[in-house]
């Protein structure tokens, strides 16, 4: 679905077009109309996900938890694409920081299963075949080999952990890229990852991102301190670490065909992992 496809299905669903400003194209087309934001979905497999996340916006407004907020109860079905609508915020008054994700975090975590309706698994290695298949013969036949091997080391390994915390409902892509700090304070957004699992899912990403992606130790540990605890001190982050880390090569993968940026950063992932080295930089894709 190209930016084209995704105005005509705009115009069918009685929205208008002339003032639709495009925010995002990837499996949402998102656009911001007046006071909405309205996302597209790519096509119908979306539906179920698209209803989850409006029972997910009224859950969360029920349990008075920061969040964006839907404009309707239920996605509409337009054209065979879910189409969602939702309340635009304000502008942002500076840029979400990891400490402005824990709090927030904190208040999900205490939260029950959600009546109504079932949060899924977080499957957080149940897309590594796809984005393998879909790299092709781009990468290594090797590294995919390798990365298929530590996608059933780690699979069980994650499975026969013992947690911490509670498990329950998480975010599931626990960043500060999904915190919008408004003038009221920050509101997280991006609902379609929620899940119900391991809480140290969503603790695991920042402990990640400081190791991997640069993220400043101080701001890592202001993140610690609000939350309250670093999931380092546990003995199963190494295997979380691990199944994310696979993952995340696996979805680098997929854009190799296409961009010779995304096959360099899969081989330079891939090589830090056989070398066992957990302090090589990665770089967001």
């Amino acid at each position: 679905m190209d930016e084209a496809r995704a105005r005509e299905i705009l115009a069918a669903a009685g929205l208008p077009v002339a003032e639709a400003r495009l925010l995002a194209l990837g499996e949402n087309a998102v656009f911001a109309v007046g006071g909405l934001v309205v996302k597209v979905g790519r096509d119908a497999e979306l539906w179920e996900r698209a209803e989850r996340e409006m029972a997910l916006a009224g859950w969360l407004a029920g349990a008075d938890i920061p969040a964006v907020r839907a404009a309707e109860e239920r996605p509409r079905l337009v054209e065979g694409h879910p189409v969602t609508l939702w309340h635009r915020l304000p502008d942002a008054v500076r840029p979400a920081e990891p400490r402005d994700l824990a709090p927030l975090l904190r208040r999900v975590h205490a939260l029950p299963e959600p009546g109504g309706f079932t949060l899924p698994r977080r499957e957080l290695l149940g897309g590594v075949e796809r984005w393998l298949r879909l790299a092709g013969d781009a990468i290594d036949p090797a590294d995919a080999a390798f990365l298929r091997e530590r996608r059933d080391a780690f699979a069980p390994a994650a499975a026969a952990l013992t947690p911490r915390l509670a498990p329950g409902p998480i975010h599931g892509d626990a960043l500060p890229r999904n915190v919008h700090v408004g003038p009221d304070g920050p509101v997280l957004v991006d609902l379609e990852t929620f899940s119900s699992d391991l809480r140290e899912h969503d603790l695991v990403v920042l402990a990640l991102s400081r190791d991997r992606y640069g993220l400043d130790p101080a701001a890592y540990e202001a993140f610690t301190g609000a939350y309250g605890w670093d999931v380092r001190e546990w003995e199963g982050c190494a295997v979380l670490r691990g199944a994310r880390e696979t993952a995340s090569c696996a979805w680098v993968a997929q854009h190799a065909p296409t961009n010779p940026k995304a096959l360099a950063e899969f081989e330079r992932r891939v090589a830090s992992l056989r070398d066992g080295d957990p302090e090589v930089r990665w770089y967001p894709f």
